[in-house]
């Protein structure tokens, strides 16, 4: 964190990074405010002067997610100019947090999974971190010489396979068939 933040901007990251952890391992409805509070080590009234619920929380947590893979995407960019290494590189992340992956999931389709059940309003928002992913992918599809149709059904393939690997590594605990299906993937995006 940068020494440059303030004691309260240092405060409210501290804040979001503990709910960021604990809705990732527990879910957003299996955390709850007290929980946040306990991981901060503040005072609840000391939260409340941050965030007034766990709702607000949540968006500062999508927000910092946000910010973190947009850094992630525009350094893939800034490190190759091949579109089709800009494309491993994304299929490198999910390989790369493998260890997470089985454990807990992936970070942003468990959380749209649990909220989209009855937290729509929560979900739309929380949904611009695939979209966020979407669009890249997409871009770089097209960088390949697709049509923006058929770059966008690319990008939605390559964004399902790898939910899905997430997924099945995640509900049978194994790191090899992440890999396995990793693989897999990367060389169909090597023939491309």
């Amino acid at each position: 964190m940068s020494a440059a933040l303030s004691k309260g901007e240092r405060t409210r990251a501290d804040i979001v990074e503990c709910a960021r952890r604990l809705f990732y391992e527990h879910g957003y409805d299996g955390t709850s405010f007290s929980a946040i509070v306990e991981a901060s080590g503040l005072v609840r009234g000391n939260i409340y002067h941050y965030f007034k619920s766990k709702d607000d929380i949540l968006k500062a947590v999508v927000a910092q997610h946000l910010d973190e893979f947009s850094a992630l995407l525009a350094r893939w960019e800034r490190e190759s100019t091949d579109p089709k290494q800009r494309l491993l590189a994304f299929i490198d992340m999910v390989t790369g947090r493998r260890n997470d992956l089985v454990k807990y999931g992936c970070p942003i389709g468990t959380l749209n999974s649990e909220l989209a059940k009855d937290r729509r309003d929560l979900q739309q928002g929380a949904r611009a971190l695939f979209d966020l992913f979407r669009t890249w992918l997409a871009a770089r599809f097209t960088e390949m010489g697709q049509p923006p149709a058929a770059a966008d059904a690319l990008a939605l393939h390559l964004l399902g396979r790898a939910q899905g690997i997430a997924l099945i590594a995640h509900v049978y605990r194994d790191a090899k068939l992440l890999q396995q299906e990793t693989a897999v993937l990367q060389d169909w995006v090597k023939q491309l």
